[in-house]
């Protein structure tokens, strides 16, 4: 069944690992009749953690759609991962919602992760609700955790649903604030109970709060409530939902996913007060002239759709879309905008989880799937020829954790690239380069965790087992005096023999790149054999003295040298050069040099003296300090690459996930001794295990 854009909700459940996000998107499904019976985490068995590392870890790893129908309106449900290292797909789905749904336990209060589902929110000027989650649970507290998150972020921060405690301040059941009607859970269904005595007052207090914010939407219900009339339901709703949609008003719910309770209330509400497509997310589009402009979501425009996330498995590939104008039919064919191709749509799903059912078409402001677009990536615009946009890319977060990834059986480095380049397809918030310098494939992710997670899917998709490493320093070497020294190579075998001889003087310069330099007089050197000489050299500035790194900032003149009219030869005077080189470079006072980043750390204020007293221990030169609008304090530093490998690591201990960072190369700089010993030693051994 298609439904219009009005009577769509895409909502995204938001919050830390842990919270009850995938066991609330269950409840739904299930109060809606998509499930016939509930599933459990524990048992593996939810719609939304269908994946294998899911099932066997526990936690939601991607990001999944659970679509439900509800009042006359289809409500998608996007379900996103708690643990940071996978907010990659938070990204993804937050592209796709209009709204969203911050979960948050009874039992932990506010956390790092509903603090960070807040801020993307605020970032996007996204409309939302707050669910307080596991209400009934043991050492829970339903008050404490409204309290913190009214201290937080302010009066805007409306209870609309308040729990109902018996004397051991256990949870039995919820009470509407809007319509002033109480209900319990029997045996997963709900049933409307009398409102307790001791509540009455509550309720009022909190119904006038929702008055008043209601009051405050247009003059002509500020006019009525001061007049003291009643305002009918429909215009509370009407008030409410212009409140939220404009950010005046963030209501709060509450209830527990495992026995359903309030499921119902939040479906009512999300209907009622939660924007559709075309009053949600406000898009951005770059036309073919490079201008841009406001994308306005039309159902009766030209059909356009953004693809917000791409699954790739044994089964082929889906490119799950949001249709932001017009229709998608089966077979139509669209440009992508990145590549200029026309692309011809497969066949249309909706995904429920991992059930695909057929559709013909999908209508504006609807989420569905195309299958077997090998050519579109996430991030893709499919437009109508007549007019070709495209949307802004998801910004996924630069990921700062790398490792070096090798094969635990020789030879299969070709089948981890693939595996990797596969999986990169359905998860671009990771990267893989293949440096070329050092030899090794360079993983980067957001952390261990996700890094673990693709390891595992190499091993199970693609029957490849690998390893980490650690990735190795790119250093440098160079030499601090002029030092001159003769090459000389001599070779008498039976016929002609070979003979090169050359004086070379080596010294400092700033150039990365060798420069070669003549002056040679009286043709001590013939001109045809200046480019041996040079050639010789440049090879030989791959590996330098100390550590077998390549030589920079250096000039090479040769000035003088002897040849034989028969003997000498282009190979003779390459290898000549090189003695030279290798003589003149122990001498000429070398150093190693060492690559140095700018790190730029956000960390709320309290953390500061941690993070730079760990930032002086890596050798850290701290450059400045800068006040973020939220509060925030950004520290940025001069940091050896050397010291950051595990950074990503340790920056989230020592702030409990509040940091993030960016690290970026600046330049080479010359190593401390004792960090120039340890880079030596280190070399020395790699070169030993080859």
């Amino acid at each position: 069944m298609n439904y219009s854009v009005q009577n769509i909700r895409n909502v995204c459940l938001l919050g830390h690992s842990g919270s009850g996000k995938t066991t609330l998107a269950e409840s739904l499904l299930y109060m809606t009749g998509a499930l016939d019976r509930m599933g459990r985490i524990v048992d593996g068995n939810t719609v939304c953690d269908y994946d294998a590392e899911e099932t066997k870890r526990q936690i939601s790893i991607s990001g999944a759609v659970a679509p439900l129908e509800y009042k006359g309106c289809k409500i998608n449900v996007l379900d996103t991962p708690g643990a940071f290292d996978f907010s990659g797909e938070v990204m993804e789905a937050l592209r796709a919602a209009d709204a969203a749904i911050i979960v948050c336990s009874a039992k932990d209060g506010i956390s790092v992760g509903l603090e960070k589902a807040w801020k993307y929110c605020e970032e996007r000027n996204m409309p939302r609700f707050i669910y307080i989650s596991k209400t009934d649970e043991d050492n829970s507290d339903y008050n404490a955790t409204f309290e913190a998150l009214r201290e937080r972020y302010g009066k805007k921060v409306a209870p609309i649903v308040v729990p109902i405690w018996d004397e051991n301040k256990k949870v039995t059941g919820i009470i509407d604030v809007l319509n002033k009607r109480a209900y319990e859970m029997q045996n997963l269904k709900r049933v409307e109970i009398e409102v307790p005595e001791d509540k009455m007052s509550v309720i009022e207090e909190f119904n006038d709060a929702l008055k008043e914010s209601v009051a405050e939407t247009s003059e002509e219900f500020m006019d009525k409530f001061f007049s003291g009339e009643d305002f009918t339901y429909a215009e509370m709703i009407q008030g409410l939902h212009q409140g939220v949609d404009e950010l005046s008003l963030f209501p709060v719910l509450c209830g527990s996913g495992v026995n359903c309770m309030g499921s119902l209330m939040l479906l009512d509400h999300i209907v009622d007060m939660l924007p559709n497509p075309m009053e949600g997310n406000y898009h951005k589009a770059t036309r073919q002239d490079g201008e841009t402009e406001e994308f306005v979501v039309s159902p009766g425009g030209v059909p356009t759709a953004f693809v917000f996330k791409t699954v790739s498995d044994q089964y082929g590939k889906f490119s799950f879309v949001k249709v932001l104008s017009g229709e998608l039919h089966a077979d139509m064919s669209l440009v992508n905008s990145r590549t200029g191709a026309t692309e011809k749509l497969g066949r249309l799903y909706t995904m429920c989880g991992k059930k695909t059912t057929e559709t013909k078409e999908l209508s504006c402001g609807d989420i569905g799937v195309i299958a077997k677009m090998d050519k579109v990536k996430t991030g893709d615009t499919l437009c109508d020829t007549r007019k070709v946009v495209s949307l802004k890319n998801i910004p996924f977060a630069q990921p700062n954790y790398s490792v070096a990834v090798v094969p635990k059986t020789r030879g299969q480095e070709d089948k981890i690239a693939q595996g990797l380049a596969r999986l990169n397809e359905e998860d671009p918030s990771f990267t893989v380069v293949h440096n070329a310098e050092t030899h090794q494939m360079v993983l980067s992710a957001a952390g261990d965790m996700q890094v673990d997670v693709l390891l595992s899917k190499l091993k199970t998709r693609f029957n490849v087992e690998a390893e980490l490493k650690p990735v190795r320093v790119a250093y440098r070497e160079k030499i601090r005096k002029p030092v001159s020294k003769q090459g000389r190579h001599k070779k008498q075998t039976g016929g002609s023999g070979q003979f090169g001889d050359v004086h070379i003087r080596f010294e400092p310069c700033d150039s990365e790149e060798m420069v070669f330099a003549e002056e040679v007089f009286g043709g001590s050197v013939p001109k045809n054999f200046f480019p041996a000489v040079e050639k010789g050299l440049r090879e030989a500035c791959a590996h330098g003295p100390l550590a077998g790194y390549p030589v920079v900032n250096l000039k090479a003149v040769l000035y003088d040298g002897s040849y034989h009219p028969v003997d000498s030869s282009e190979i003779a005077f390459k290898m000549a050069a090189q003695i030279a080189y290798k003589a003149a470079l122990i001498e000429g006072s070398p150093v190693l040099m060492e690559p140095v980043g700018e790190l730029k750390v956000t960390v709320p204020d309290h953390y500061m003296g941690d993070v730079i007293g760990d930032l002086n221990k890596r050798r850290g030169r701290v450059m400045g300090m800068d006040p973020t609008d939220s509060g925030e304090q950004i520290i940025t530093a001069e940091v050896p690459a050397a010291e950051m490998s595990t950074y990503s690591i340790d920056l989230r201990s020592m702030t409990q996930s509040h940091g993030s960072f960016t690290f970026e190369f600046v330049r080479y700089e010359d190593c401390p001794p004792a960090a120039q010993e340890k880079a030596i030693a280190e070399a020395k051994a790699l070169a030993e295990e080859a």
